[in-house]
C-alpha cells in the first residue's frame, strides 16, 4: 500500500508539473504566433529588412507566445511582471519620444533647408494617414480607433506607437506590428508603384545639387521649426519637441557627447526595449482575431497611398515648376516617415534608368520632412479625437 501511495503521489505531482508547462497550456494560436516571430527573425537576418526593429519585434513575439498558467507573474499583461513594467514605456508613450530624440540627433536637415519647397512632398504623403483614418470610419472603427489606424500610413513605428497608445490602447500591438512590418517592406512595396506611376522621361529627371547650408542655418532651424509646428499642433509637443531638441544638439556644435549619447547608447536602449516589448504583447488570446486583420489589410493601403500620394504630388509640382527646376517624381515616395529606407529606394530606383543619376541626396529632404510631418499629422489627430 506504501509503494502504491508514492507511487500515486508522484503521479499527481507530475501532473501538477505538467499542467504548468507550456505544452499543456499550448493552443495553435500560440503557434501562428510563435512562426510569425520566427519569420520576423529570418527576414531581418537573411534579407537585412529593417534587422534592429525586427529581431527585438520577432524575439519578444516569442516570448509573449511562451504558453504559461497565469498568476504566477510572467505575462506582459500581469500586474507585476518583469515584462508588464517595461510595457510601461509603450503604454504610456514614454518610448517614442525617446526615439524621435534620438532620431533628431542623427538627422542632417541640410537638403531640406537647401530646397525647402521638398516639404511639401513630406507633407503630401500625410495623405496617406487621412484617406486611411477615413476608411477606416467607414469600415465600422470608432474615430479614435480609425486615428491609430490611419497613422501607420506615415510608416512610422514611434509615432503609430505613441498613437495607438493615446487613442485606442486595446489595439497597439497590432497598430505597431503593421507600422514597423510595412516600414520593412519598403524596398518590396514601393518600386512597383513607383514605376508604375512615372515615365522613363520623369525617371531620367536630372535636379539641381543642394546649394551648401551655413551652419547659423543648421542652428536655427530646430528653433524655428519647433516653434513654427507645436504653435499649431501643440499636441504634437512630446514627439516634435523630443526631435527638433536631438538636432539642436547636433547642430550646435557644442554638446556632441550628448548628440553621440541620444543617437547611441540611448536610441540602442530604447529600440531593444520598444521592439522587444512590443512584440511581446502580442499575445495570442489578444492579437489573433479579425480586427488585427483588418488593421493590417487598411495598413497597407493607407501606405500605398501615402506613396501615391507623394509621388503624384512631385508630378503636379512640376507642371508649374521651370524645367530646370523639376523635381525627379521618383523621390515623391520618399515623403513617408521610412527614414532612411525610403529615399534609399529613390536612390536605387534611379539608378537604374540612369547610373549616374544620384537621388540620395535629393531624397532626404522630402524623407525628414515626412518625419515632421508624420508628427504634425499625429498632433491634428490628438487635438481632435483624444
Amino acid at each position: 500500500m506504501e509503494g502504491t501511495s508514492f507511487w500515486s503521489f508522484l503521479t499527481e505531482q507530475l501532473q501538477h508539473f505538467y499542467n504548468f508547462t507550456g505544452f499543456a497550456n499550448f493552443t495553435p494560436g500560440h503557434g501562428v504566433m510563435i512562426a510569425i516571430g520566427i519569420f520576423f527573425i529570418f527576414l531581418a537576418i537573411i534579407k537585412e529588412w529593417e534587422p534592429m526593429l525586427l529581431i527585438p519585434i520577432g524575439f519578444g513575439i516569442i516570448i509573449g507566445n511562451i504558453p504559461f498558467t497565469e498568476g504566477f507573474a510572467l505575462g506582459i499583461y500581469e500586474d507585476g511582471s518583469v515584462f508588464n513594467y517595461l510595457y510601461f514605456g509603450v503604454r504610456y508613450g514614454v518610448y517614442p519620444p525617446l526615439i524621435f530624440l534620438g532620431i533628431g540627433a542623427m538627422t542632417d536637415f541640410s537638403a531640406l533647408i537647401s530646397n525647402p519647397k521638398l516639404i511639401l512632398i513630406g507633407g503630401a504623403a500625410q495623405f496617406g494617414i487621412f484617406g486611411a483614418y477615413a476608411i477606416a470610419l467607414a469600415m465600422g472603427f470608432n474615430g479614435a480607433e480609425a486615428g491609430a489606424i490611419g497613422i501607420i500610413g506615415g510608416a512610422d513605428g514611434p509615432t503609430a506607437i505613441f498613437i495607438s497608445s493615446k487613442l485606442a490602447p486595446h489595439l497597439l500591438g497590432a497598430v505597431a506590428i503593421s507600422a514597423y512590418s510595412y516600414m520593412a517592406l519598403v524596398p518590396v512595396i514601393q518600386p512597383p508603384l513607383m514605376k508604375l506611376l512615372t515615365t522613363n522621361k520623369e525617371r531620367l529627371i536630372r535636379m539641381k545639387p543642394p546649394r551648401s547650408v551655413s551652419k547659423l542655418e543648421k542652428v536655427l532651424f530646430p528653433i524655428i521649426g519647433i516653434l513654427l509646428t507645436t504653435f499649431v499642433v501643440p499636441s504634437g509637443l512630446p514627439l516634435l519637441g523630443m526631435l527638433f531638441f536631438g538636432n539642436l544638439l547636433k547642430e550646435s556644435g557644442v554638446t556632441k557627447r550628448l548628440a553621440d549619447t541620444a543617437k547611441g547608447p540611448m536610441i540602442d536602449i530604447v529600440t531593444i526595449l520598444l521592439g522587444l516589448t512590443v512584440g511581446a504583447s502580442t499575445q495570442a488570446d489578444v492579437f489573433l482575431n479579425s480586427t488585427s486583420l483588418r488593421i493590417f489589410g487598411l495598413g497597407a493601403l493607407s501606405f500605398v497611398i501615402a506613396t501615391v500620394a507623394g509621388i503624384m504630388f512631385v508630378k503636379l509640382m512640376n507642371l508649374f515648376l521651370r524645367p530646370e527646376n523639376k523635381i525627379n517624381p521618383l523621390i515623391g515616395n520618399s515623403g513617408v516617415s521610412a527614414v532612411p529606407d525610403s529615399a534609399r529606394v529613390s536612390h536605387i530606383i534611379g539608378l537604374q534608368y540612369d547610373k549616374t543619376n544620384y537621388l540620395l541626396m535629393h531624397a532626404m529632404a522630402p524623407n525628414v520632412a515626412g518625419v515632421i510631418g508624420s508628427a504634425v499629422a499625429a498632433g491634428i489627430l490628438l487635438s481632435f479625437l483624444y
